[in-house]
């Protein structure tokens, strides 16, 4: 199977693109709204209350706002600080993909799950677009694997371990983490028919440690809301955090209630599988097939050398959130370990069971991907952003040399599917890392405003705005969030800044405030890319602008 020596290469290169990923501009809006959010608790040394601007904030739990906040504790506010906890928890997601591979099937079958995991497009994005996600993905693997070895081999140490990571992830991102962890150990308890597990005096020690590790965040929500029934959360009162965590959250998501509606598309996370799993794709989809084909030809019997969890689990809650209301591409990511897992193991079965034929179609469509990701690099270095200097250059040719390197070596099909597939994941996200992300992250105003105010020495404290509108990468960067005001306070303030759209400006102006000094810089919402954006010679079309201006 796979050498240790290439495991570990390969290993190392995917952390390698993850640690360049560090360094890159958070984004608007998500990234950078989680680490203002963490950032005001340490500033503020109020770690109990959750805001998001000026309004309490009922949505997530605290977990990976405290995360963010201990890193920014020990390393500054800065915001390869803010990813740290995310990338550790996805190292943390791989370890717990290999052990439960190898717990369900093999040592091999482990290696490949964590090589897949790892690399799946989703998972490293959400290691540059950091949002709760990581940290939940991370813990509810953890647990998954935890709480199965407990099955398998009644430890102690498993049970506890399961349950633990279970409460950090319930304190991450609320009922989901539950959700998905229950329906994986139960898929796993019924076809191994191991019930009895479940009545045993180690269940109740779990219990305990489930409530100790969720304990600081339902008493974070019990000081925030509970003791304070007046509070206005999205129109209504007497809201309860401990209530709305255990009950409301994922209800209010599944209805659209509260939150809105964006999606009552059934099939809307069918065709986002189709990207947020790439390069893997194609083979997880086979995998899935010849898995429902093997049980259905055995009418689901158990059989002791196959594993029903992962393609249980994935059958159950795709179905359940295809329902929610409101969807986004990421709420897919808690079940990318389970997909590598599976998808590994077909892997393993491929060339176990000489499958010539599908090993060389899988061969045919990884090279088609890299193929895609190779046209995407040339088309990025060479036109969408050219490279600027030499050494972009030197380091795109060492890139593509190993590629072809790999795509040349002569080796069993369903190593080079490993290989070529893993290659291009590392193509692609290197240089989306290293070259697209700071430069795209150019046209995004607030980060870039935020550079111009500490090349000027501006007083951050001094800056104020006329709307609501959320300016969290200007907050960030500059440390302090923007404070905000309105036309008839700025008539009596001076020796103030004010950052303003064209229409704000505008306003001003007919209002008679005059200022002095005005930076303007581009802004484009870079999340929501299109083809006229990304076409230099249309670019300009497609940009707005915001200014910084000085009141005398």
């Amino acid at each position: 199977m796979i050498s240790t020596a290439r495991y570990w290469f390969l290993l190392t290169l995917i952390v390698l693109v993850y640690i360049a990923g560090m360094f890159v501009t958070l984004f608007e809006n998500d990234s950078a709204q989680f680490a203002v959010m963490a950032m005001r608790m340490v500033q503020e040394n109020d770690f109990l209350s959750l805001f998001k601007g000026p309004e309490e904030y009922l949505d997530k739990p605290h977990m990976h706002y405290w995360l963010a906040a201990l890193s920014y504790k020990i390393f500054g506010i800065h915001d390869w600080a803010y990813r740290i906890p995310g990338i550790l928890a996805t190292l943390l997601g791989a370890y717990s993909c290999h052990g439960l591979g190898k717990l369900l099937y093999n040592k091999d079958v482990g290696r490949f799950a964590a090589l897949i995991f790892m690399t799946a497009q989703t998972i490293v994005l959400a290691n540059i677009d950091v949002r709760t996600d990581a940290v939940l993905t991370g813990f509810a693997i953890f647990s998954i694997w935890q709480l199965v070895t407990y099955i398998e081999k009644n430890t102690l140490k498993g049970i506890i371990l399961g349950a633990f990571g279970a409460g950090m992830a319930f304190s991450t991102k609320g009922q989901i983490a539950l959700v998905v962890i229950g329906v994986s150990v139960l898929c796993h308890l019924a076809y191994t028919r191991k019930w009895m597990r479940l009545i045993n005096w180690k269940v109740l020690v779990a219990l305990v440690v489930f409530g100790l590790t969720i304990a600081p965040m339902l008493y974070a929500y019990y000081h925030q809301f509970d003791l304070h029934p007046e509070k206005i959360i999205r129109e209504k009162d007497h809201r309860s955090g401990i209530f709305f965590i255990f009950w409301e959250q994922s209800f209010e998501r599944m209805s659209g209630e509260g939150v809105g509606k964006n999606s009552s598309d059934f099939f809307f996370f069918f065709h986002t599988f189709l990207w947020v799993f790439l390069p893997w794709t194609v083979l997880a989809l086979i995998a899935y097939w010849t898995k429902l084909k093997t049980f259905w030809e055995i009418k689901f019997a158990y059989r002791p050398q196959l594993e029903f969890l992962t393609f249980g689990s994935i059958s159950i809650l795709f179905f359940l959130i295809s329902f929610a209301q409101f969807k986004l591409p990421h709420y897919m990511n808690i079940l990318i370990p389970l997909y590598a897992v599976l998808s590994a193991g077909y892997l393993y079965r491929i060339h176990h069971e000489q499958k010539e034929k599908v090993a060389k179609v899988l061969v045919i469509v990884q090279y088609f991907i890299l193929s895609l990701v190779f046209v995407f690099t040339v088309l990025v270095c060479f036109y969408v952003f050219k490279l600027e200097h030499w050494y972009g250059y030197l380091v795109l040719l060492a890139a593509l040399s190993g590629v072809v390197y790999y795509c040349l070596k002569r080796e069993v099909p369903y190593l080079k599917v490993l290989t070529i597939s893993v290659c291009s994941s590392l193509l692609l996200n290197g240089l989306l890392n290293t070259h697209f992300y700071p430069r795209l992250l150019q046209y995004q105003a607030g980060s870039t405003m935020a550079g111009k105010v500490a090349e000027d020495n501006i007083p951050v404290d001094k800056i104020y705005k006329i709307s609501e509108g959320h300016t969290w990468a200007l907050d960030f960067y500059n440390k302090n969030p923007v404070n905000i005001t309105t036309l008839t306070e700025l008539m009596d303030m001076s020796d103030v800044w004010v950052y303003a759209t064209d229409a704000e400006l505008e306003k001003m102006q007919r209002d008679g405030l005059d200022w002095s000094q005005q930076i303007t810089v581009d802004q484009f919402r870079i999340t929501r890319l299109q083809m006229k954006f990304l076409n230099p010679n249309t670019r300009q079309q497609k940009l707005n602008r915001m200014h910084l201006v000085h009141l005398d």
